[in-house]
């Protein structure tokens, strides 16, 4: 999460902190020895994630005992105290889905330091299906991103087609962008920020499927939606940017292993070489797809006849058939910058110090479980420009070469999901061998990973840390 000043003022306070933690003691129903809904432990775990949710960017380094045959009533005594620190957040909440309409709609001022004078105004419902009940799982989340042309007509006509389109039952957010001007765009850093909270609340919230969240977008909001899959790919099940065709070094394609990816474009489409730049797309997919069989699956279409208006209505049909699967085994993942800000991991990975020391470079992580081994590749990337359009020299295509990273830290976070947590684990990063034995599960891991990635299909209770500089 963006950490901010502005946050810091508005979201939760400590003066909440004592009366709540006699609260949370209260509410305890497990045995006490678990040391998770000890009040003391309760007390600790509630006063970091407050702190977290105000900024506050530190680690919980308190070893909390925790038996393999508790993990899960761990991960549900730590998910209960993070919703409760967030129920707590002075912070503008999503409201109760109604039916989406020109009613159901909402906004958040984003903080001044990131973008003066920005507000979000959004509309945030559910699509009914007639006959279709509400599954009790949660509804299918879908995020759609307008075009560039006046934030008004977008915005109406956004929420028009996104009503029509053949997903019910769903529930939609539609933003719209809080200002507009040249070089103003969906991923800047004020827009990062709504989105991570997006993610939060929605995930939180039982009216949404934690595994069935897509993001989609048209033109502009093409653009966006593509640089947001390949950036938050570790949550999205599916995602679909259409008139659009971003550079590839702005949504690397290998971020997309687990993550269904549907672009559509006229064949026509020249304007800023979108035609062009999806074929791009499409071969540095099918490329992948044919290296990692069963990973990567993909639907990027040239439209013939077509330019920059396409039939928009097949793409959240094909989205929607598609989970994501929370604990992938094998992965790929550049780790890109996105308007001067990174990631704090992916997937099940967490960055503790980033090894490429400027935007020059990124580090590449490949990560790839067999039973109990666990392979760990980390290379440092650099882009060679082979391709640039001569009218505004926007950079189209590249070559890409890769050395091992020699520094660095991280953390590899495991569960029952990735590994026989009762057996001996085997680390391997960049061909040597910096872990093997039991792997001993500690409720600061349920902890520090709630709180990196607010995901409930995410709460790891084990941990491996690994220092890159001490491999030579």
């Amino acid at each position: 999460m963006i950490n901010t000043e502005n946050m810091k003022r508005t979201l939760c306070t400590y003066a909440l902190l004592a009366g709540m933690a006699c609260s949370l003691a209260a509410q305890a129903t497990a045995p006490q020895k678990n040391q998770l809904l000890n009040e003391k432990s309760r007390t600790s775990i509630t006063a970091f994630f407050t702190a977290r949710l105000a900024g506050d960017e530190k680690t919980f380094d308190t070893s909390v005992r925790l038996k393999l045959k508790d993990v899960e009533a761990g991960r549900e005594a730590v998910w209960q105290l993070w919703k409760e620190a967030n129920e707590a957040c002075e912070e503008e909440k999503l409201p109760a889905p109604a039916p989406l309409s020109e009613q159901s709609a909402g906004h958040w001022n984003l903080p001044e330091e990131l973008e003066p004078n920005a507000v979000l105004n959004f509309y945030w419902g559910r699509k009914e299906a007639a006959g279709s009940p509400a599954p009790a799982e949660g509804l299918p989340l879908f995020l759609y991103l307008h075009g560039s042309g006046p934030r008004a007509q977008e915005w109406a006509t956004g929420l028009k087609i996104c009503s029509r389109f053949d997903d019910a039952p769903s529930l939609y957010f539609i933003p719209q962008i809080p200002n507009e001007g040249a070089y103003y765009r969906w991923y800047q850093r004020s827009k990062q920020y709504a989105w991570e909270k997006l993610l939060r609340q929605a995930l939180l919230s039982d009216s949404v499927h934690p595994n069935r969240i897509y993001v989609f977008g048209i033109s502009e909001g093409g653009y966006g939606s593509q640089r947001l899959a390949s950036f938050y790919a570790d949550y999205w099940a599916a995602a679909g940017p259409m008139a659009g065709g971003e550079p590839l070094k702005n949504a690397p394609a290998e971020n997309l292993g687990n993550t269904a990816f549907s672009l559509r474009t006229g064949a026509e489409d020249k304007g800023f070489y979108r035609d062009r730049l999806t074929g791009y797309t499409a071969a540095a997919l099918d490329s992948l797809q044919r290296q990692y069989p069963d990973r990567y699956t993909h639907w990027i279409e040239l439209i013939p006849g077509r330019g920059h208006h396409i039939d928009y209505a097949p793409t959240t049909p094909w989205l929607k058939q598609y989970v994501r699967n929370p604990y992938p085994k094998h992965f790929v993942w550049e780790d890109f910058e996105m308007d001067g800000r990174y990631r704090k991991g992916f997937h099940n990975l967490q960055v503790d110090e980033r090894p490429n020391t400027n935007m020059q470079t990124r580090t590449r992580y490949e990560l790839d479980i067999e039973g109990n081994d666990i392979s760990l590749k980390v290379d440092e990337v650099t882009y060679h420009t082979t391709e640039t359009d001569p009218q505004w020299g926007i950079e189209l295509k590249f070559n890409k070469t890769y050395v091992p990273a020699r520094q660095g830290k991280l953390t590899v976070y495991l569960c029952p999901e990735l590994v026989n947590l009762s057996k001996s684990v085997t680390l391997t990063v960049n061909g040597h061998t910096v872990f093997k034995g039991r792997v001993k599960p500690d409720g600061k891991h349920l902890v520090n990973s709630c709180a990196t990635f607010f995901d409930p299909q995410r709460l790891y209770p084990a941990a491996i840390e690994v220092d890159l500089s001490a491999l030579e």
